[in-house]
């Protein structure tokens, strides 16, 4: 039942509703016991009031719920006949002496809430400062980002990405870490500012990937044994200046959807790389694919979490299928349908980071040298 009305009510409905139950059950018990017999007591209700407010009022707050509650538990009494005695004395100050530890632990809860409030707001700066928003336009592409986490109020998980305007070009590079949680996090970010280095200084992108390689390899030795084992797929991808085409390698990554005004399709790997960091003897080479990428073409490169999102029937989503649906749609407005769609499709919400970033070709200039 709790979980069905957090289905229902959203947040801000939800903990209004929790700041007006102390003055609910208050006049419900007061207005119960007010119109029933004598005999059916139901002011005993009030001594609960003060612990209600506690939970979302403040000191203050508590402390005045309390103290009409103690009015209202006097004044009923003296409406069933009872004398201004020792009894009434007593619950007035059993509701007192309770508002009084209310009051108290409302005070630890607001300590608490401050504590990760901040904690909060330097694990938010530390996620941003490692994982950026993309830039909408980049040299001769322009970007568009579809970002979730499978962790509320998370900003970054184990799906990662990075475009970079290099010389001669835009790099881009889109992964998803093994696992959940801080340690992929952490291996995430390890990627993240190994492929930001490389991409600037490598002449390719093999080269970049043996980077990567490198990057995971070094971290595996400074974690414990459960994250030294976590491997990454990864896609990277490069589009020169001045000429019409893309540059991919995948490295154990979903291959992405290629769009042009022709068709729509999802673009084969003859030889893709085995993961990042798998740990599994590599003895080939990268292999990188080539394809034509024009003026107007889009590649829409993504993780597992939009793949193999699945229905009530346990289908996956149709990726392929919907970009051929939604051949007209506008750039900015494609990710939003996105990823309006895989709510509508999933059988009860993602349960996987998901992460898609759709490059579009706006311009093929000659670069120097």
């Amino acid at each position: 039942m709790i979980f069905r009305m957090e289905m229902l009510l959203p947040t801000g409905a939800r903990y209004r509703l929790v700041r007006a139950l102390p003055g609910i059950v208050m006049l419900a018990a007061a207005t119960a016991d007010f119109l029933t017999p004598r005999q059916d007591r139901y002011g005993a209700l009030l001594y609960v009031v003060p612990g209600l407010a506690a939970v979302s009022w403040g000191v203050w707050g508590t402390l005045g719920f309390g103290a009409v509650a103690v009015l209202a538990l006097t004044a009923l009494e003296v409406h069933r006949g009872v004398p201004l005695g020792t009894a009434a004395v007593a619950g007035a100050v059993l509701v007192g002496a309770i508002s009084l530890v209310a009051a108290w632990t409302s005070s630890v809860r607001l300590d608490r809430e401050r504590e990760l409030q901040h904690v909060q707001e330097v694990a938010d700066v530390a996620q941003r400062a490692l994982q950026h928003p993309l830039p909408e336009h980049l040299g001769c592409v322009d970007l568009h980002l579809l970002y979730e986490t499978s962790v509320a109020g998370a900003h970054m998980g184990g799906d990662f990405y990075k475009a970079l305007h290099v010389a001669g070009g835009v790099r881009l590079m889109i992964g998803d870490v093994q696992g959940k949680g801080l340690g992929a996090v952490e291996c995430a970010a390890v990627l993240l500012g190994s492929f930001r280095e490389s991409a600037y200084v490598e002449p390719d992108l093999p080269s970049i990937a043996r980077k990567l390689e490198t990057s995971m390899r070094h971290h595996a030795l400074r974690v414990g044994i459960d994250d030294a084992d976590r491997f990454a797929t990864v896609l990277l991808a490069e589009v020169p200046d001045g000429l019409p085409v893309m540059r991919l390698l995948s490295c154990g990554h979903p291959p992405p959807v290629h769009q042009d005004r022709a068709a729509t399709r999802c673009l084969a790997f003859r030889r893709p790389s085995p993961p990042v960091h798998l740990p599994v003897p590599v003895e080939e080479e990268h292999v990188v694919e080539e394809v034509p990428f024009r003026v107007g073409d889009r590649v829409l490169m993504y993780t597992d979490g939009v793949s193999e999102t699945r229905n009530a029937s346990g289908e996956f989503y149709p990726l392929a299928d919907r970009m051929t649906e939604w051949a007209d749609v506008a750039d900015g407005d494609l990710l939003v349908l996105l990823g309006e769609d895989l709510h509508r499709y999933s059988a009860h919400g993602p349960d996987d980071d998901t992460a898609a970033v759709l490059v579009s070709r706006t311009a093929v200039t000659p670069s120097a040298g």
